[in-house]
């Protein structure tokens, strides 16, 4: 498989808020989001953490991340660990 260019965290950024407004109810744990939009561990976690204090998305019970009803697009204020590929 070749990797795709590298996508700025602007880019991942309104890619994830696009899933979560587009698909009402999505519910994914940190698992579910690195595998769905190709990051490492850090990355995700640094993005995911970021829509919460956005208050973009929460976190439920068991440890998932939904999206807040209510909730508006937000810009990026973190950075991306390593080299992001295209899933």
């Amino acid at each position: 498989m070749t990797p795709q260019p590298v996508r700025s965290s602007d880019e991942v950024l309104r890619r994830v808020q696009g899933e979560f407004m587009e698909m009402p109810g999505l519910c994914l744990t940190r698992a579910q989001a690195r595998r769905l939009w190709g990051l490492d561990e850090a990355s995700c976690d640094a993005l995911l953490g970021a829509l919460v204090d956005a208050k973009f998305l929460f976190r439920t019970r068991t440890g998932s991340f939904m999206r807040v009803e209510t909730a508006m697009p937000v810009r990026a204020n973190f950075r991306l660990q390593k080299t992001i590929f295209a899933a």
